[in-house]
This record gives structure tokens, sequence and C-alpha cells, in this order.
């Protein structure tokens, strides 16, 4: 499927940076803002999970989730926030994946998170699967799928939303 035009395809690519910049900034109540109130944010466990329901996930969020998981990364207090995580989200091959005139559509793209924590640094990278909703003053994410490119593989805490 394909973009109808240039204006279309540059709205659904600034929607998705501007929600990276968000998420790299840590701008937690405006990225909250960019999900509808039935948002899901939902990192799966293993490859091709058809389902949040009937299977354990890396993370699945819905908006009281986020928001106590971004409280945590915001307390003073928080020893795994001392320094501050510092993250920047690459993205690419953004593609339409489906379109729904009166509702929204389905976005696909690829990703590269590069995180700092303290000492360490970590690579992640994987594909993300955006269903989005059109709203009055733009779009909201209906669910945010993210599917690591190592998902099943040991992780340390995941402190940063992906």
């Amino acid at each position: 499927m394909n973009f109808r035009d240039w204006n279309e395809q540059q709205d659904l690519t600034q929607f998705l940076h501007h929600e990276a910049r968000l998420l790299d900034e840590h701008r937690w109540d405006e990225w909250q803002k960019l999900f509808t109130p039935d948002g899901l944010y939902w990192v799966p466990l293993v490859h091709g999970q058809i389902d949040h329901l009937n299977h354990a996930s890396l993370f699945c969020e819905d908006a009281l989730l986020r928001s106590m998981r971004a409280r945590r990364l915001e307390q003073a207090r928080a020893y795994s926030q001392q320094p501050p995580t510092r993250t920047v989200h690459v993205l690419g091959n953004i593609a339409l994946e489906s379109r729904d005139d009166d509702a929204g559509c389905t976005v696909r793209s690829t990703f590269l998170l590069l995180e700092w924590r303290k000492t360490e640094q970590r690579t992640f990278g994987g594909s993300v699967l955006h269903t989005l909703r059109r709203a009055d003053d733009g779009w909201r994410i209906q669910t945010k799928r993210v599917d690591l490119v190592n998902c099943d593989a040991p992780h340390e805490a995941l402190q940063v939303f992906l």
C-alpha cells in the first residue's frame, strides 16, 4: 500500500518523528497525550506473538501503566535514573500498511534505539507497528507494537519506552 500523496506521507512521518523526540526528551505527559484513551503500548516477548492477552509480554501497558512507569522514571530518588537515562531513536523504512478512510491507518517502521545508562551503552532495534486514529487535532496512537529483534534474549531491566 502506498501513501496517497506527499502530504500524507509527510504528516505520518512527522508524527512518528515527533513521538520519538518526545521519548528522547523524556516528555512523558506529552507522549501520553498522543494515545487514544484506550491506547495500548505493547512489546511482545517472542517473535510472531499474535496477542497480548494469552501470552507474557516484555511490556503491555494501558494509560495507567504507562503513566506509572513514567512517574517512576521521573522520581528524583529513583536509583536506576541517577543519572537519568539518555536515549536517541532513529526511525526508518516508514511504510503505510493499511488505511481506513474513516478511522485511520496502520504504519510500519523500523527503529534503532541507543541508550546510555550510568556507564553502559545498549542498542535495541526492531520494527514498530502503529495503529493510528484520526482526532480533531491530528493523529492518536491506538496501538503501538514494538517487535524487538532480540525480544527473546535475556535483558537487564528495560527502563525506557522503546
